[in-house]
């Protein structure tokens, strides 16, 4: 589904209009960004939790060559659902 199609159902669900949908759809996508950044975790009751994962540094190998090549720590962005979409979607 795309940002579009998004704020379509909300105006189905809501009666919003079309605009203050794709505000509302803006400022979440926002507010979790802002949050994460700063590292801290967003957990929304029976949806799920956002949160950041450090990723340490590695040792890979180059598919092409095979030669071993070192893979730098960074952050990872991380979605774990919660009880409400599990039982949702199964």
């Amino acid at each position: 589904m795309s940002k579009e199609a998004l704020v379509e159902q909300i105006v189905q669900n809501t009666g919003m209009t079309k605009k203050d949908a794709t505000a509302a759809v803006n400022a979440v996508t926002q507010g979790v960004t802002e949050l994460m950044v700063k590292g801290q975790e967003v957990s929304l009751i029976g949806f799920g939790k956002f949160s950041v994962k450090d990723v340490p540094a590695r040792t890979g190998r180059n598919p092409s060559t095979g030669a071993t090549i070192q893979i730098s720590a960074r952050k990872q962005a991380k979605f774990t659902p919660g009880k409400g979409l599990k039982d949702a979607v199964n």
